[in-house]
């Protein structure tokens, strides 16, 4: 067996879930096993809530790109490590085997040390999608510098907050990058985020879109100059710096939050382990699969299953420059038929606008080299998930329904591909090592059922190795976000569902729970009910002052026929939500939207929604970080 951990039966799992739970020491030290080392542990875990302090292979010694690159070599180096498709179809496409791959990282580490970059020196990083992205972070990796990779599509400002916080003194980026029919100026974006900035000593340019940009004598140097220098002095391979288990290996800032930014650090051991075991495992990964995770590397589901996970496991990971619907609605489609792609791993945001189009992008693709789907993000509505998996995996590819997030490193809860029962909507049981646990407000466990199911905030009570270690430059904002809510339990901030198998379903960040005439409804469980409505493409829903319930619902739905008779519309949402949900969920107020205010990463900004719901239009805090400022203006008009 090529992954002595992978897990091959339901047995297997329960086998293995069992031992993660009564000695997750002994689990995890066999895991990690399998992985390169300079210096074994001398212990496996030393944690504590309270503080808090996570721990994991303390006195270890690694490089975390030996092990995605170095170690593949021998046996994998011309399998490809990356194959690249660019925004452009008539564009040719890259493929960059491990041997190649491991020559450009080491090449581009030595860039960095030629320009003064140590271990320990936070490298902000904003790119497009490009091979030279991933480059980027392992080449920081290689020689332990701190990668804080910044989407390519945040605004100026945001930027100057990210890397005043990390207090960085490098940045990488390019002249300008594609994205759908866009041309996204990213240097003289930087050159506005640097004005007044004191601590940048080099920004690194890579071309990529020919846009005319200014380079400032001193500070700015071109990327392929530098590497040309490298190749001149011959170098192609450097050794990895070795790094403790516990130093930092990345910094990734949350998006869509007020206030200053939150930036998760999450440390290379077990970082590297758990990725590495969640990719094998959720996917059921088979040496030479293709994986095409459709995520972005500017959040932590491209670190973790673009980069990370997939080349610890010696696997091919498909990377993609352009969006879903350009230049048409079919080009996932033609990704996965041109590629062979056989693991398939998207956002429901993006099945449900890909839903939107109908069936006609679908025609003439074969997809019959699929063997997984995956959905990542936020909780999967039945129709979307029916559709994707009908559709696209034409009822012979499990879906794996992932829940997780920027602060866990990699999948808590999930399915694992084609040996554990999925059930639409449900993210069902947790991984091995993951400990849930469902509370009230006042950190009870609820152990009693309400309507057939157990319904509390979702916490966890034991360490797994991907948690973070702290939030950077401020310990104490990591204990307050996260540990400080609930005794010795780590705060998700999610509420969920436990039914009798034990499967869990989220239902939504507690702070979107509405309270309806005394009744607690998930936002997540009327807006999957409206989405089942035919017409509806996607749907947020808010609650706001209402006279006689306390809260309302107001829900602003995208439709797909906006020809019809709005009012009537309405009235059939609204007996659709009372048949799946009651007529206690039924919306008060129902605006129809031509899209919705989201993040970069496809999160729907509900902070503004609840304040236009609430009849403030003015007061919506900084939106220029959302995917499309302007929707937010449109909504505002329509206001009920």
């Amino acid at each position: 067996m090529v992954y002595p951990y992978q897990i091959q039966s339901l047995s297997d799992y329960k086998k293995a879930y069992q031992q993660s739970v009564e000695d997750p020491e002994n689990f995890w030290a066999s895991v990690a096993n399998h992985f390169t080392w300079h210096k074994k542990w001398d212990k496996v875990l030393d944690w504590n809530f309270t503080d808090p302090k996570i721990e994991w292979f303390q006195g270890a010694t690694l490089n975390i790109t030996e092990n995605c690159l170095d170690r593949h070599l021998e046996k994998n180096g011309n399998s490809p490590a990356i194959i690249w498709e660019p925004n452009d179809p008539n564009e040719k496409p890259r493929i960059l085997t491990y041997s190649k791959l491991h020559e450009k990282v080491c090449q581009f580490a030595q860039v960095l040390l030629n320009n003064g970059v140590k271990k320990g020196d936070r490298v902000c990083i904003y790119m497009g999608m490009i091979p030279e992205l991933a480059i980027a972070v392992l080449g920081c990796a290689r020689i332990g510098a701190i990668h804080s990779v910044i989407f390519g599509g945040f605004s100026a400002q945001s930027i100057a907050d990210r890397v005043e916080d990390a207090q960085s003194e490098f940045i990488i980026t390019c002249d300008g990058a594609y994205r759908g029919a866009k041309d996204i100026p990213l240097k003289n974006v930087i050159d506005d985020a640097l004005i007044g900035n004191k601590t940048v000593k080099k920004v690194i340019v890579y071309t990529r879109t020919r846009t005319p940009i200014s380079m400032l004598k001193g500070r700015d140097i071109w990327w392929e100059d530098e590497m040309r220098h490298v190749e001149e002095m011959g170098i192609h391979t450097i050794p990895a710096v070795e790094m403790n288990a516990n130093d930092p290996l990345f910094i990734l800032y949350t998006s869509g939050s007020t206030g200053k930014p939150k930036g998760v650090v999450h440390a290379c051991a077990g970082y590297m382990v758990y990725t590495n075991y969640t990719f094998v495992n959720v996917f059921n990964y088979q040496p030479a699969q293709i994986h095409f995770c459709t995520a972005d590397i500017g959040w932590i589901t491209g670190h973790s299953y673009i980069v990370y996970g997939p080349l610890s496991a010696g696997a091919s990971s498909v990377m993609f420059e352009g969006v879903p619907t350009w230049p048409n609605a079919g080009r996932f489609w033609d990704i996965v038929d041109k590629y062979q792609v056989n693991i398939l791993y998207t956002a429901p945001t993006a099945i449900r606008s890909l839903m939107g189009y109908g069936l006609w992008p679908l025609q003439g693709k074969n997809l019959s080299s699929l063997k997984v789907l995956g959905t990542v993000g936020e909780p999967i509505n039945e129709e979307a998930w029916n559709w994707y998996n009908e559709q696209v995996g034409k009822n012979k590819c499990p879906i794996v329904d992932t829940w997780w997030q920027t602060e866990t490193g990699g999948c808590l809860i999930s399915n694992i591909a084609g040996i554990t029962p999925s059930k639409p909507g449900w993210a069902t049981l947790p991984l091995p090592g993951v400990q849930p646990v469902l509370v009230d407000d006042k950190g009870n466990e609820i152990i009693e059922m309400e309507e057939g199911v157990y319904k509390g905030n979702l916490c966890i009570k034991f360490p797994w190795p991907s948690l973070l270690t702290t939030t950077y430059g401020d310990h104490e904002r990591c204990r307050t976000n996260y540990f400080a809510t609930y005794p010795n339990l780590y705060f998700t901030g999610d509420g969920a569902l436990k039914d009798e198998q034990g499967f869990y379903r989220i239902t939504g960040r507690v702070d979107d729970v509405l309270n309806v005439s005394g009744h607690r409804i998930g936002t997540a469980e009327v807006e999957n009910a409206i989405n089942m409505h035919a017409g509806v493409i996607e749907s947020a829903v808010v609650g706001y002052p209402h006279d006689v319930k306390g809260q309302g619902i107001y829900a602003f739905i995208i439709h797909n026929n906006t020809e019809s008779d709005e009012s009537l519309t309405r009235k059939d949402i609204i007996q659709t939500v009372s048949r799946v949900i009651g007529p206690i969920a039924k919306p008060d107020k129902i605006q129809f939207v031509n899209g919705l205010p989201k993040t970069r990463s496809g999160k729907i900004m509900r902070r503004i929604l609840r304040k236009i719901a609430e009849g403030e239009t003015e007061n919506l805090g900084d939106i220029t970080t959302l995917l499309d400022p302007g929707v937010v203006e449109e909504i505002k008009k329509g206001y009920i």
